[in-house]
Order: structure tokens, then C-alpha cells, then sequence
């Protein structure tokens, strides 16, 4: 699995069926910005290629919990859709790849049980994406709350040799803040691994999307930043595609 050229991607988080944007993934912090399908829709207008949907009680509860809403999305779009949020084994994942999502995102499952990436993607190949959530440069899981004391490049590149088609890198300690992004971390990952590395975390403008290109992402994840209109999607593709 490779992005052609690279992508803004805006994220569609949802929590309770509603989109919210999320401090640092924690409860009680969210911003809430409406339905669902209308943001998905909204984006996809705008010029989306690809959509980064989260259910985040899924992520939070071990389940997932915002189905209908994801399902509502599928049938409403037709652009490339990457899902994470609750999705713990084959048989999750391989439903969700049937009813459409082109990519499914493990982050605790791949941490607790790395066989199932391997598992997922001899059926799928390129299918599944493992999120890696790093706090304090150390990997996390359960809705950011548990630390693994996983290294995030030695993790991607045991998953990269699992069988994994990307590696979703968000950094806590900027996410949801619109302060600025760190591209060391994103440096070091995409140097390490083959498959793309695709960034997310802590973009506030135009110039943080060329800053996570310039430092080897395949595409960036952007949410706060879109919902609050520090800039559109159009003129982030747009700086990225005429420096490229």
C-alpha cells in the first residue's frame, strides 16, 4: 500500500456519533463539529483523497461503538477510507475490509497480539495499518493511557516485517494542541522502514504540512487545524503539491 503522491488527509474522529478533535486523546477535552457524514462529505468536496476515520469509545473501550456512523460514510463517499478505533481481531478487521474500509488501523491489538497484522495482510495485502502513539518517545496504547515501553522505530520495523502496509505515527505531546509539529520523530521512522510513514499530530499551518513532507511522510493527518479553519484543505495539498 502506497500513497501516489502525498496527501492531506483530513481525520474524522468520532466519539458519541459526533466528530470531535481531541487535546492530547483526552476525555473531556473534546470539540464537538457535527455529524459525521457531513464532515466526511464536506471533505470529500473539498478535495480529500483519502479519509482517516476514528471511533474513538472504540478506542477507549475496547470496542467498537460507531458503526452505523462509519457505515453511513462508506455509503456516502467514494474516496479511499483508513479506520481505527476498537478493531482487536481478524475477524473485526476482515469485516471491516469486506464492507469497504480500505484500511484498517490496529494500534493495541498490533502492541498485545503482533501475529494478527500478519494474519490480516496474507488475506489483505497492504491492508493494515499499525498505529503507533508515541508519548514521550515511548509507544502507547489504550486510548494513549498505557505505556509500552516500546522504542517507535524498533516497533515499525517489526511490524513493517510483519506484513504491515503502513505505519500511522502520532505524537501526543503536540496532538490536538495546533503548537507545531516535531520532525524528528517522523525523520527517524520513515528512515527506518520501507513502507510509508504517515504523520499526525500537532499541525497548526500550512508550513507544518510541508515540514512533516520535507521529513519523509507519504501524508499527514490533519483535524483541529482543518475544523478550526487555520487553513483549508485545498491550500495544504496545494503548498505540498507545488513544492514537491
Amino acid at each position: 500500500m502506497a500513497f501516489d503522491s502525498f496527501e492531506v488527509v483530513p481525520a474524522v474522529d468520532v466519539q458519541d456519533g459526533e466528530v470531535v478533535q481531541l487535546v492530547q486523546g483526552e476525555r473531556g477535552t473534546e470539540r464537538r463539529y457535527g455529524d459525521p457524514v457531513e464532515a466526511a462529505r464536506r471533505w470529500v468536496e473539498a478535495g480529500a483523497r483519502t479519509l482517516h476515520l476514528v471511533d474513538l469509545d472504540g478506542a477507549f473501550d475496547g470496542e467498537r461503538a460507531n458503526a452505523d456512523a462509519v457505515g453511513r460514510i462508506l455509503d456516502a463517499t467514494s474516496v479511499d477510507v483508513q479506520l481505527g478505533g476498537g478493531i482487536r481481531t481478524v475477524a473485526d478487521a476482515t469485516e471491516l475490509l469486506e464492507r469497504g474500509v480500505d484500511r484498517v488501523i490496529l494500534g493495541t491489538a498490533a502492541v498485545e497480539t503482533p501475529e494478527v497484522v500478519g494474519e490480516i495482510s496474507a488475506h489483505h495485502p497492504g491492508s493494515v495499518m499499525v498505529s503507533l502513539d508515541a508519548k514521550d518517545g515511548e509507544v502507547v496504547v489504550e486510548g494513549w493511557t498505557e505505556g509500552t515501553g516500546l522504542d517507535p522505530v524498533e516497533a515499525a520495523q517489526r511490524y513493517a516485517d510483519l506484513g504491515a502496509g503502513a505505519i500511522l505515527f502520532t505524537n501526543v505531546d503536540v496532538e490536538g494542541r495546533q503548537t507545531g509539529v516535531e520532525t524528528g520523530p517522523v525523520r527517524r521512522l520513515a528512515d527506518s522502514v520501507d513502507v510509508p510513514v504517515v504523520a499526525s499530530g500537532g499541525v497548526a499551518d500550512v508550513e507544518d504540512v510541508v515540514e512533516l513532507r520535507d521529513a519523509g511522510a507519504a501524508a499527514v493527518v490533519v483535524g483541529t487545524a482543518l475544523y478550526e479553519g487555520n487553513f483549508t484543505l485545498a491550500e495544504a495539498q496545494a503548498a505540498v503539491d507545488s513544492e514537491g
